[in-house]
C-alpha cells in the first residue's frame, strides 16, 4: 500500500518550465527582474504596499525586528506556541523573547496575557497566525494594544498564506509590518525563502536596505546604515512565479481538504480537529487534538500514514528552559497532531486516514 506522507511540497512541469527558461537567458542568479515580479505579485495577492523577499522566514522576521527598532536587551511578547524560529529570530540580534500563553480554540496569543507581559523594556510583540487562524476576539483586539502603548505587532503569518482577517485584510498585512514564509511545507514554495509585507514607504526602505548590505541603491557601493547580506536568488524567484500561478487552486483544494477531514472525523470524540472558517481561512496543515495521541500516531504509522506530533511548549524546549505556567501550549504539546496536510492529498487517502483514525479509536 502507498506510504501518505504527512507532507511533502509539489513542484511539477510549470516550475520545470520557469526555471528552464530562466537558466537559457545566462542571469547572474541572484535577484534581479524575477524576484521583482515575485515581490510584486505577492503584493498584489496579499494587498499590502510592498513586498519584500529574503532568503528565508526567521531572517524575515528578524529583519522587521531591527527595522522596528529592536535591538540587545529589549523585549518581544512571542506566543509559546510556534515554531521556534519566531523567539530565535529575536535572539539572534540579542534580544529576549518573552513567552505568553495562546487560546485554546485558535491558538493565538491571548491579548489578555500581552497586556500583562508588557514591560519598559518591550518593543514588539510578534502576532503569530496559527495555521491561518484569526484570533477569536479579532485582529483589533492587537490593534487596540499598539495603539495605545506605541508597541509594534510583528505578525508571523508564516502558515497565513490565502487567509484573510474578518474584516477583509490578508493576514500580515494588519502589524506594521508581516512576514510570510516559503519553505518546503508552505502553501507555495522556493525551498526555503520569506518575505516581509507592509504598508509603510519608509519601512519598506530600511527593509531594502538591510538585507542589502545597507547600500543606498542596488549596484554600488554606497552605504548610508548598516545591512547585511539576506538576499533572494533569481532560481528561488522562478520557482515562486511559478508556484503563485497555482495559488488560488491551492487555496481552494487545501480548504476542500480540511472540510473532507472535517465530514470524515465528525463522529470520533477523541479527535477534536482545530476549527476553520473555510470562507476566510486557508489552513496550512490539519491540526487537531487527539487521545492517545503517541499510540495513534505509532498506529497509523503501521498503516503506512505519517503524521508529525504539533510544536512543543517552546518554555520546555532545553534551548530556552523558561519558569512559567502555559497550560494551553502544554497540551498542545501532549495531544496535538498534524494529519496528512498535502496540496496532492487525494479525497480517498483522506478516506484512508479517516478508516484508520476510526478503527484505532474502535469507532464505527
Amino acid at each position: 500500500m502507498t506510504y501518505i506522507p504527512q507532507m511533502r511540497p509539489l513542484f511539477g512541469e510549470e516550475e520545470r518550465s520557469e526555471l528552464s527558461s530562466y537558466l537559457a537567458e545566462d542571469g547572474f542568479m541572484t535577484e534581479f527582474r524575477k524576484t521583482a515580479q515575485f515581490e510584486q505579485g505577492l503584493a498584489q495577492f496579499t494587498g499590502a504596499r510592498h513586498c519584500v523577499v529574503v532568503n528565508n522566514g526567521t531572517i524575515s522576521l528578524t529583519l522587521a525586528a531591527i527595522a522596528v527598532g529592536v535591538g540587545p536587551g529589549d523585549e518581544v511578547i512571542v506566543p509559546n506556541y510556534t515554531m521556534i524560529a519566531t523567539p530565535n529570530s529575536v535572539k539572534l540580534i540579542g534580544a529576549n523573547p518573552v513567552f505568553v500563553d495562546v487560546d485554546a480554540d485558535t491558538l493565538v496569543a491571548n491579548p489578555d496575557l500581552i497586556r500583562a507581559a508588557i514591560t519598559p523594556k518591550t518593543k514588539a510583540i510578534m502576532l503569530v497566525v496559527a495555521n491561518g487562524r484569526e484570533s477569536s476576539c479579532g485582529i483589533s483586539a492587537f490593534e487596540a494594544i499598539a495603539r495605545e502603548t506605541g508597541i509594534a505587532i510583528i505578525e508571523d503569518a508564516a502558515q497565513g498564506m490565502g487567509s484573510y482577517y474578518r474584516d477583509g485584510r490578508h493576514v500580515g498585512t494588519a502589524g506594521i509590518l508581516g512576514s510570510l514564509s516559503f519553505s518546503a511545507p508552505k502553501l507555495i514554495s522556493t525551498g526555503q525563502g520569506g518575505a516581509i509585507l507592509t504598508n509603510n514607504d519608509e519601512m519598506a526602505s530600511k527593509l531594502r536596505a538591510l538585507k542589502d548590505f545597507g547600500r543606498a541603491r542596488g549596484g554600488n557601493d554606497i552605504h548610508d546604515s548598516i545591512g547585511y547580506n539576506f538576499k533572494f536568488t533569481e532560481l528561488q524567484a522562478c520557482l515562486g512565479l511559478a508556484q503563485m500561478r497555482q495559488l488560488p487552486a491551492r487555496v481552494l483544494r487545501k480548504r476542500e481538504i480540511w472540510c473532507h477531514y472535517r465530514d470524515g472525523l465528525t463522529n470520533i470524540p477523541q479527535i477534536k480537529l482545530f476549527d476553520h472558517d473555510v470562507g476566510l481561512c486557508t489552513p496550512w496543515f490539519i491540526d487537531c487534538m487527539a487521545e492517545r495521541r503517541d499510540e495513534l500516531a505509532a498506529f497509523l504509522h503501521e498503516r503506512g500514514i505519517g503524521t508529525r506530533v504539533m510544536y512543543p511548549p517552546i518554555h520546555r524546549q532545553k534551548a530556552y528552559a523558561y519558569q512559567g505556567v502555559f497550560p494551553v501550549s502544554e497540551s498542545v504539546g501532549r495531544d496535538g497532531l498534524w494529519l496528512p496536510s498535502m496540496i496532492q492529498l487525494s479525497d480517498v487517502q483522506i478516506d484512508r486516514v479517516c478508516a484508520a483514525v476510526a478503527e484505532f479509536y474502535g469507532s464505527p
